[in-house]
């Protein structure tokens, strides 16, 4: 039997989603639970794979023939014929993927009409003005979708009209001016199409069918899909639904509503609508919708109706629902339901507030938050005290506040940013095509729209700030200018917003971070229950230590001792240690850095009280404490050639032979790690003494410690047999001098594919292991990460020839087959060595998962992706039960 193709909504139902899509399968179900929904039938997902398979650029026969009995269907339950002269069915077309992108593919409105249907259609409603409104949007959405005629045509020939009527709305245009529009219309799809506009309402469907499946792979989609991880071959579904029609007059509207606000979690009605409208109009952004309650006021039957289906569907799905209505004629249909995007903090409160009034467990709760979203949690806001004066307001559509210069482009948002610029994108509004705009952008600022319009519900979505429909601002896009408050700004002149309060501010202003939710609190509580793995933080000062403690964190899994040597007040000391040239003078800097670094380390351990600190010895290379070759060089041929200096000269010269004969090829493979504290024991000497000093000094203070030494980069046993005797002989000293007894841990990053294949007869020398996930993955890959992200990764990552960037994401096939190795190895040799990794994989929730599958005791990442990894943690955890 030959593959089902097109199923009725009647026939499906809200498990059937891949099949469907999720638009499609909402739509049966809702259909299914006896909810007001105009009929229709949708084109599976499977249609739309085989059609981009075949690559004929149209639908095959046997798909034809199924359309073709679903619509007479249609016709069936409506009473309406298609294509028919006094009585027309009109439906609409839309695409439904399995995973929600909004607004990221077409749409096509009132087909079916023609120069025929639309006379029928105006006997029909008794409404010539409302049938010529439909037919005008329908020939504009049609280009747009079908035959790609820039929709810039249609919009200037619109206001032109409106400016030659001097009216202000669409809804002010009477019924003479549509038809003349539709005929303005059609010329302009004649001019730019060079064919006339399609008459034919089976060939308009068809067509429409096909650009819907097309539009799977149109540029904003393959951009929104690689943005949020979605795979390239689950195709879309489309939905041919029977029109109903908001634009019929003041008893008819259409809106769009969430079952709780998605901006801050609270549980009200949130949403917008406007009368005498269709659809597109509240998302496009064309008019400034009103809110949602005052619907009761307009229209109160339909809107009480509406109250009661939200609640019933939040409760059907358990979930807050985004959904889609018209009414005509005072009765209500829903045109879709989804689960609704929210903000981070809207997604953590509703979480736990439903958990709470028992409609969803605390372990559901705990899977419904996506833990990169936390990141929006930690953005920064305007500074109450700074009390800036507003510019302008609009509508808070995305909450955080960001400061930039202004871009009035998507192609130029993209460009400065990949400069290292930070921008405001400034837009009339925002369309799906502004998609790489408002991602490279710190934040969007739009004149029109609602919060439900394109740029509030994406930018959300992003975790970026967004003011929308601010109508005090005037853009002028030819002149690159916007003026607000009496000032005009130019391009690249710097501005400011804030999407909590929707308020727009010149200048920069001053920023603070964020205050964490009680229901914050709540979630990574629960979370803390069920994860097994423990959460450090990497900090190399008090400062982020005690962020990190805030964040939860239950140790430091790296403090990085180097970037206490590149302090400017020391920086002279490490450089007179390195270039010393006798042991004695080698001697004498150490003993000066040897304080330094004993306060240094007592100003960490003293902010982790009682919690475990993991310190690692000097890891970079030495010539990275010292002057850049080349700016040496450029200075030694000027002194040379001004000749009025020749003692300097001679100090230069020596320092520059010595930095050359400390350059290395290839420098991360070189003379760094461990390998330092062989050749040069003295160095590690001092800082081991310096931190059991600060031990010892702490302890005095009754403080408790937990002090981890680290040798970086072993790859051989012997290498942390030597350093391991080095560090406890200087702890033994420091005991005897100062009289005291501590507990430390000796260990090693492993971060070399040997250490891995030998971690058996490492671990006899460690009481842990720290996987250092970064060089782990570019000694594994053979990729040097600066050169590899500079030159060719992101050209991989395009071409699918990697998945995911192995520095972002962790490799678990290669990388993640190393660790696996040496944790068995490892453990194999001593049961209770201790586990943990430190790269940057630390915080990144599917490497959080894999060092949870292969048994490692805790991550460590920088302090404020430490609530991520807390969630992901119990996301893991929770996983594998399942």
């Amino acid at each position: 039997m030959k593959n089902k193709h097109v199923y009725l909504f009647q026939e499906g139902n809200a498990q059937m989603r891949e099949l469907l899509g999720g638009k499609g399968a909402n739509l049966a179900e809702m259909t299914r639970i006896g909810l007001p929904v105009p009929q229709g039938f949708t084109v599976t997902t499977e249609a739309c794979l085989e059609y981009l398979r075949r690559n004929e650029n149209s639908i095959w026969d046997e798909l034809r023939e199924e359309v073709m009995v679903a619509l007479h269907s249609l016709e069936e339950i409506s009473g309406k014929k298609f294509g028919d002269k006094e009585n027309p069915l009109l439906v609409s077309v839309r695409s439904g993927a399995v995973i929600s992108m909004p607004g990221m593919m077409d749409t096509v409105l009132n087909l079916g009409l023609n120069d025929e249907t639309v006379l029928g259609l105006a006997a029909a409603s008794n409404n010539e003005r409302f049938a010529y409104d439909c037919y005008r949007r329908f020939i504009q959405m049609y280009a747009d979708v079908v035959q790609n005629v820039d929709l810039f045509h249609f919009e200037r020939t619109l206001e032109a009209k409106k400016e030659a009527l001097g009216v202000t709305y669409d809804t002010e245009l009477d019924a003479q001016a549509l038809k003349e529009l539709v005929e303005e219309y059609k010329k302009i799809v004649l001019k730019e199409t060079k064919k006339p506009f399609p008459q034919e309402p089976l060939e308009q469907l068809i067509l429409a069918i096909q650009a819907v499946f097309d539009s799977w792979n149109n540029q904003r989609a393959i951009i929104y899909r690689q943005i949020h991880k979605i795979p390239d071959d689950l195709g879309t579904a489309v939905n041919v639904q029977m029109m109903v029609f908001g634009n019929l007059g003041e008893d008819s509207g259409t809106g769009v509503a969430f079952t709780r606000n998605p901006a801050d979690g609270t549980n009200k009605l949130y949403g917008e609508f406007l009368l005498n409208a269709q659809g597109e109009d509240v998302v496009a952004g064309i008019r400034t919708p009103l809110p949602i309650t005052e619907m009761a006021e307009y229209l109160p039957v339909a809107y009480k109706q509406f109250t009661e289906v939200c609640e019933l569907l939040e409760k059907h799905y358990r979930d807050v629902q985004d959904i889609e209505f018209t009414v005509e004629r005072g009765k209500l249909y829903l045109l879709q339901t989804r689960s609704g995007k929210r903000t981070a903090a809207a997604a953590v409160k509703i979480a736990v507030n439903m958990a709470e009034e028992g409609l969803i467990t605390k372990e559901e709760a705990l899977l419904r938050v996506d833990p990169t979203q936390l990141n929006q949690l930690l953005h920064r806001r305007i500074d109450p005290d700074a009390k800036p004066e507003p510019l302008a307001k609009g509508l808070p559509a995305s909450p955080g506040a960001a400061s930039g210069e202004i871009v009035f482009t998507a192609d130029e948002a993209e460009r400065l940013a990949g400069e290292g610029v930070k921008v405001l994108l400034v837009r009339p509004e925002t369309t799906p095509d502004d998609i790489h705009g408002i991602v490279a952008a710190q934040g969007v600022l739009t004149s029109r729209g609602g919060m439900t319009s394109h740029a509030a519900v994406v930018a959300r979505g992003m975790g970026k700030c967004c003011v929308s429909g601010c109508e005090e601002i005037k853009i002028d896009l030819m002149a690159k200018t916007m003026t607000a408050g009496g000032r005009v700004f130019k391009e690249r002149d710097l501005l400011s917003i804030d999407g909590s309060s929707g308020e727009v501010y010149a200048g920069t202003v001053k920023l603070i971070d964020p205050e964490l939710s009680d229901e914050f609190t709540t979630l990574l509580e629960w979370a803390d229950e069920i994860k097994t793995l423990g959460i450090r933080a990497n900090a190399d000062t008090p400062e982020d230590a005690q962020k990190a403690r805030e964040f939860g964190a239950t140790g430091i899994g790296l403090c990085r001792t180097e970037h206490m040597f590149m302090a400017q007040d020391r920086l002279p000391i490490v450089q007179d240690m390195i270039l010393a040239k006798t042991e004695e003078e080698r001697e004498n800097a150490l003993a000066k850095l040897l304080p330094i670094q004993q306060g240094d380390f007592e100003g960490i351990l003293r902010a982790m009280d009682g919690l475990p600190v993991t310190i690692r010895l000097l890891d970079p290379p030495l010539h990275e404490f010292l002057p850049n070759q080349e700016e040496l060089l450029v200075e030694v041929t000027l002194l040379k050639e001004r000749g009025n200096n020749p003692q300097l000269l001679r100090e230069k010269e020596e320092l520059l032979k010595q930095v050359r004969g400390l350059h290395e090829f290839n420098p991360m493979l070189g003379h760094r790690g461990c390998r330092l504290g062989v050749v040069t024991p003295a160095i590690y000497r001092m800082q081991a003494l310096a931190i059991f000093r600060a031990v010892a000094a702490l302890l005095a203070e009754g403080k408790v410690v937990v002090p981890e030494v680290m040798i970086p980069l072993v790859g051989h046993e012997n290498e942390l047999k030597l350093m391991r005797e080095l560090v406890v002989q200087a702890a033994e000293d420091v005991m005897a001098e100062t009289g005291t007894t501590f507990e430390y841990l000796v260990g090693t990053m492993i971060e070399l594919p040997r250490a891995c294949m030998t971690a058996d007869q490492i671990a006899a020398h460690a009481d842990f292991f720290s996987f250092g996930t970064n060089d782990l993955t570019q000694t594994t890959f053979g990729y040097s990460r600066d050169d590899a992200e500079g030159k060719f990764l992101l050209h991989y990552l395009q071409e699918k020839v990697l998945p995911e960037n192995p520095f972002a994401v962790l490799d678990r096939d290669g990388v993640g087959s190393l660790v696996r190795i040496a944790v068995e190895k490892g453990r194999a040799a001593k049961p209770d060595l201790k586990l943990g990794i430190c790269g940057e994989h630390g915080g990144d929730p599917s490497s959080i998962e894999f060092c949870h599958l292969a048994g490692l005791n805790y991550v460590s990442c920088s302090p404020f992706r430490v609530p991520i990894a807390r969630l992901a943690a119990a996301q893991a955890a929770l996983r594998e039960d399942k």
